[in-house]
This record gives structure tokens, C-alpha cells and sequence, in this order.
């Protein structure tokens, strides 16, 4: 896992006129701002020669949702170390947890209907409304079979979603299913369970865990993890949790300022920003990014994971239901 302090970012050209190429990169550093000058002055350098040989080579690098999803590392602000554990800003403003070896998953309830019910949605309405309609009304009857298609098909396609989700006990009890499912199989595991404004967080105790382990994937996979999130897992081989709420959840109706919330942030430009986090920080501190609501599994608690467990409940709020989530 690498959460940078400094950055850096170098430009190359080559060609003239309508012909010319330019190339963006990215350097970061730990040590120094010059160090991570000659490592963007190096990646563009290399870049540069890697296009012109090969067009399909990307030209930038662009910010991305989790800011490390597609290689480059977390370009963030850098908050707080609390030895491996980095707690950074993210774009939107919030406090998040970085840890290279303490597995955190947050598992989204389903808010729209999936294609296979929508599929289901229209062919009952085809059986129900266009047949019968066009058995008696003729010609008209299939211009209205149609409108009950494009007008009915998605909210019978939610109804029919409700209705799943209530034989299976409602959304949590069917996020977590696959949960128990896994956890029946490897009966060592430990996994604190947590509620979010959107559904469940997941975080393993029984040890540290390798992001790239099979044991990682498996996981991710047993408990439908976002697919975007699994891949920053890989590729920055660290795990991530949100600590501090959204902040169009707290009332804040304005991004971040400057926009777009990319890190680093141009001197002149920093009071503006200060300004913003400034009253996002007095929001948050009324808000839970997350609930603990249960333990599953062994209970067992390794003693290099118990400080994150600490730090994320402290700082999430985890343990104070009195605050709303956000």
C-alpha cells in the first residue's frame, strides 16, 4: 500500500503543430516534493516513448473513483498514520481508513430491479395486458399492450424486487446470507458486522488478511463487494472504510471546494478548501459513518488487527447510536 505525502506531476510534448502529443504523469514520494518531481519527470519521460510506440497507451492519468482503482497510488490528502493505517480526505471530502492487511467490505443493499426482473415484469404484463387487449380491441389493442409495457414494466419489475426481498426476510437478512454461507465454510473467521446509510460494512478480525490472497477474493465474492472496489483492493493492495459521512447526507449541498477535489491543491487555492472542510468537519461531527451491529463467526479478535478495530469504531462512530448515519 502506498498513500503518498507529496506529489508531483510532469508534461511532455513531442511533435509540432495539429501533430504534437503531450503526455501527463504522475510522482509521489514520502521523503520529499523534489523526489516526487523526478519520479513524474521519469514516468512521463517513459511514457512519452511508450506512446509513440504504442498509440494505445493512455496519454493521462486521470482522477478515478477510488483514486487507485486503476494503478496509479491513492492521491489524497494525507490526515493522520497510525503506523500502517493512513487515514486520508477523500475527493467529496470525507475521512477514509487505508489499512494494507485489516479487511473492511461494505455490501450496498439492491436499490433497483435487476434485467431478469424487468424480463419477468414484461412478460407478465405480454400475458396479463397486450394479449388479452389485442384479443379485444384489435389493432388498438396492441398500441395499448405497448403503453402498459412501457409504463408498467419497471414498477411492477420494483414490486416484484420488494416482494423477493420480503420472503427472504428483507435486504439485510438477504446481504446477509452469502455472509453466513461463507463463514459456515471457514469456521475461523471472525467478521464484525456494521450498518451504513446504504448497507452492511464488513470488517475480519481473526487476522490479517492479503488483498490479494484467495482467501480476499473469495470473501469479496461470497458477499457481493462492489467490483470496483475489489479491484483498488488489488491494485493498491490495501483494503479501505469510509470514517466520516457524505456530505450531501448532512444537509451540505456544496462540493468541495475547489472542484474537482483532486490532491494535491494549488497554494492559492488552499483557504478555499479550508474553508469548506472547515464547516464539513463541524456536520460530521454529529453524523456515523456506521453502526456496529453484530459479530459472526469464531469471535476471534488478533491482537495486530484489534488497533484498527479501535481507530475505525472511534472515528466512524460506530458505537454511538444516538448519531444518525450519513
Amino acid at each position: 500500500m502506498i498513500v503518498a505525502n507529496h506529489w508531483a506531476e510532469a508534461r511532455r510534448q513531442h511533435g509540432l503543430g495539429r501533430k504534437k502529443v503531450t503526455v501527463q504523469r504522475w510522482g509521489w514520494s514520502d521523503t520529499s516534493e523534489a523526489e516526487a518531481q523526478a519520479m513524474a519527470d521519469a514516468r512521463a519521460d517513459a511514457a512519452l516513448a511508450q506512446v509513440l510506440q504504442d498509440h494505445a497507451t493512455p496519454r493521462r492519468e486521470r482522477k478515478v473513483a477510488y483514486n487507485g482503482a486503476e494503478g496509479v497510488p491513492i492521491r489524497e490528502e494525507v490526515l493522520e498514520r497510525h503506523g500502517d493505517t493512513v487515514i486520508t480526505r477523500n475527493t467529496y471530502g470525507a475521512h477514509c481508513l487505508n489499512t494494507p492487511d485489516v479487511l473492511f467490505a461494505d455490501v450496498d443493499f439492491a436499490t433497483g430491479a435487476s434485467w431478469k426482473l424487468h424480463t419477468v415484469a414484461a412478460a407478465l404484463l405480454v400475458v396479463a395486458v397486450l394479449l388479452p387487449a389485442r384479443w379485444v380491441l384489435g389493432g388498438w389493442g396492441f398500441a395499448v399492450g405497448i403503453l402498459a409495457l412501457l409504463l408498467f414494466t419497471s414498477p411492477l419489475a420494483k414490486l416484484l424486487q420488494r416482494l423477493a426481498h420480503a420472503l427472504q426476510g428483507g435486504p439485510q437478512a438477504r446481504a446477509m446470507a452469502g455472509l453466513q454461507a461463507f463463514v459456515q465454510q471457514h469456521p475461523h473467521w471472525a467478521v464484525r458486522v456494521y450498518r451504513t446509510p446504504a448497507g452492511l460494512r464488513l470488517l475480519a478480525t481473526q487476522g490479517p488478511v492479503d488483498p490479494l490472497s484467495t482467501e480476499a477474493q473469495a470473501f469479496f465474492s461470497a458477499v457481493g463487494a462492489d467490483p470496483l472496489y475489489v479491484r483498488m483492493c488489488t491494485n493498491q493492495r490495501c483494503f479501505r472504510a469510509r470514517l466520516t459521512g457524505k456530505p450531501w447526507r448532512m444537509g451540505i449541498d456544496q462540493h468541495m471546494r475547489p472542484r474537482p477535489g483532486v490532491w494535491p491543491v494549488e497554494p492559492e487555492r488552499l483557504p478555499q478548501r479550508q474553508a469548506w472542510v472547515q464547516h464539513y468537519e463541524q456536520r460530521a461531527a454529529q453524523y456515523a459513518a456506521c453502526h456496529w451491529l453484530a459479530t459472526v463467526g469464531s469471535g476471534a479478535q488478533h491482537m495486530a488487527v484489534l488497533p484498527v478495530v479501535e481507530l475505525h469504531d472511534r472515528l466512524s462512530g460506530a458505537l454511538e447510536p444516538a448519531r444518525p448515519l450519513a
